[in-house]
């Protein structure tokens, strides 16, 4: 059972309802104080509501909990503007959820009543008793809102929400992780051997709670002659709730110390990590909702990337929402679930200038309109590859042309950490492609590390038969070897430069086996010389028993920019 929409009148700087999409991953976008907190927390309040369902008798379509007053404060959150004139206004919530084929089926059987795949849920929130409605048109919506109470806990045993907000003190993880513990004890209570251990507890606990009763009770009839009897006691409830309670966070990293007297990026950390296993955990097999505030607080720019990948993990298995300011969060995968907020309006994101614009970040020039950036090791690969690209797949030719499709040269492997960082910052996806030799391995392998990198983002310029090799591998010997025989006064019949080691290796070799001078500057113009070729003849530049690494890399090009393109439709 998963959300799909969301709008919300009345609630806070609010007024007017937007139907807004929610995704496996949505991320609320905007300047300060211009309704992005207020929308979120409006979205977590009528969550935290439905996810309370099971414990609300619902009476006429009006709901009644105690846990109302703290989801929603009518002074507070009814648009103080409006309050004067409509004392009797409410905020209204609107949510449609999509139900899996067996949900279909499990709720025919809990509600009585048949649904097409999806349900769509009102909530009223204000002074008086809440109200809940299901807004079905046609002749079965009588019917559906009589049965709403059995709805409500249809709805609550299959959702939960898990807010996480900016402020991550060490109590605010205490808070999650007493959430948490609360949630797997209470498993263990319908144990019958914690019930006979507890009950021992109240047993042992009786005769001193029987001592202090009627002690209290002749102290207080000497002030109130009438007192009758005292008892004093501990409830069930009380019992069970002080078990599961009553915990401390221990950090170990080095020394062991209370979470509380950590820095506040450790306390920060210590929060956002319980949501791996509060997703894992399945929220008992009900669909888990986590709603992140601001997740870049407090965070080195390392652990941002790293807590990016965590979050797109999580997204895998559990839908997460979050608001932010940072461009490393934005969902690229999926344009139109970034969700912009600007002047207390909301519309998902028609593309990513849009994005770029409303967070103030500046692309450079070649990237200003780039979705997909490929990152290669030098500028003469750069050169090569467009015209390739272009030959060679229509896709990737008419993205080239648009601007979708961008470049953007290393200046060396080792650089690849540094200019990930900049291209994520520039909000766009990214795609390298490495030598296959130990710098490329080393360079992708601590991109990795950092979060910058997945396994799907790279491509290496590996040939058969090859132990390391280069983009010049890829290009038939045919091309180049009378420019360098002409130019250069260098045959590439030359035994030097046969072999397997890559062609700059090889290269070097056969120019001073000929007699001639290498140096970077050399290696440069050659390369130089060698990308112009490829420029004037993609057609002929490939050799056809070293492409397939190349052949890869259009793949993965092509099914990129296909991804971003059903993102923006």
């Amino acid at each position: 059972m998963k959300l799909v929409s969301f709008s919300v009148t009345n609630y806070r700087s609010i007024k007017a309802a937007y139907r807004l999409p929610i995704g496996q991953s949505t991320v609320l976008i905007g300047p300060n104080n211009e309704g992005k907190s207020n929308i979120f927390r409006a979205l977590v309040a009528a969550l935290g509501v439905l996810s309370n369902l099971s414990r609300i008798r619902i009476m006429r379509g009006r709901l009644r909990s105690a846990y109302m007053s703290n989801a929603y404060d009518w002074k507070k959150d009814f648009p103080i503007t409006l309050q004067e004139k409509n004392p009797n206004g409410e905020s209204i919530f609107n949510l449609e959820f999509e139900l899996t084929d067996n949900e279909i089926d499990e709720f025919t059987a809990e509600v009585k009543s048949a649904l097409n795949g999806t349900l769509p849920i009102q909530l009223t929130l204000g002074q008086k008793e809440p109200g809940f409605r299901v807004l079905k048109k046609g002749p079965g919506a009588a019917a559906l809102t009589r049965k709403a109470e059995d709805i409500a806990r249809f709805v609550a045993r299959r959702i939960d929400i898990n807010h996480i907000p900016a402020v991550r003190t060490a109590s605010s993880a205490h808070q999650v992780v007493n959430e948490i513990v609360e949630k797997e004890l209470s498993a263990v209570e319908e144990n019958e051997a914690f019930q006979k251990a507890l009950a021992e507890v109240a047993k042992a606990q009786a005769p001193v709670l029987d001592q202090i009763s009627k002690s209290l009770e002749e102290t207080l009839r000497e002030f109130l002659p009438n007192v009758k009897k005292v008892r004093v006691t501990i409830s069930q409830e009380d019992r069970y709730r002080a078990l599961r309670r009553s915990c401390e966070i221990v950090v170990d990293d080095g020394t062991p110390t209370l979470l509380a007297h950590k820095g506040d990026g450790v306390q920060s950390l210590a929060a956002l990590s319980l949501m791996r296993h509060s997703s894992e955990a399945g929220a008992s097999g009900r669909n888990l909702i986590l709603a992140i505030e601001e997740p870049e607080s407090h965070l080195h720019p390392s652990a941002i990337h790293q807590l990016r990948t965590v979050l797109s993990e999580i997204a895998n298995k559990n839908q997460v929402i979050m608001t932010t300011h940072c461009p490393l969060f934005v969902n690229r995968a999926s344009i139109k679930s970034n969700i912009l907020v600007h002047k207390n309006k909301a519309a998902p994101a028609k593309n990513v200038k849009q994005i770029r614009d409303i967070l103030g970040v500046r692309a450079a020039d070649n990237l200003q309109h780039a979705e997909l950036v490929l990152l290669v090791e030098g500028d003469e690969d750069r050169r090569a590859l467009e015209p390739l690209l272009k030959h060679y797949s229509t896709d990737l030719d008419s993205a080239i042309t648009q601007g979708a499709l961008g470049f953007d040269s290393l200046m060396g492997g080792s650089n690849l950490s540094y200019k990930l960082s900049q291209v994520r910052e520039a909000m766009c996806s990214a795609h390298c492609l490495l030598d296959n030799d130990k710098c490329g391995a080393e360079s992708v392998k601590n991109a990795e590390l950092n979060g910058l990198l997945t396994g799907a983002d790279s491509t290496f310029t590996i040939c058969a038969g090859m132990k390391e090799s280069e983009i010049e591998d890829w290009y038939d010997e045919a091309l180049y070897a009378p420019m360098l025989q002409h130019k250069y006064g260098v045959s590439t019949a030359s035994p030097k430069f046969k072999g397997t080691a890559k062609w700059t290796d090889r290269l070097r070799e056969t120019f001073r086996h000929q007699g001639k001078q290498w140096s970077d500057q050399v290696e440069a113009k050659v390369k130089a010389d060698v990308a112009e070729l490829v420029q004037a003849n993609p057609a002929g530049a490939l050799n056809p028993h070293k492409r397939s690494s190349f052949d890869a890399l259009i793949g993965a090009l092509t099914n990129k920019i296909k991804t971003i393109t059903i993102s923006k439709k």
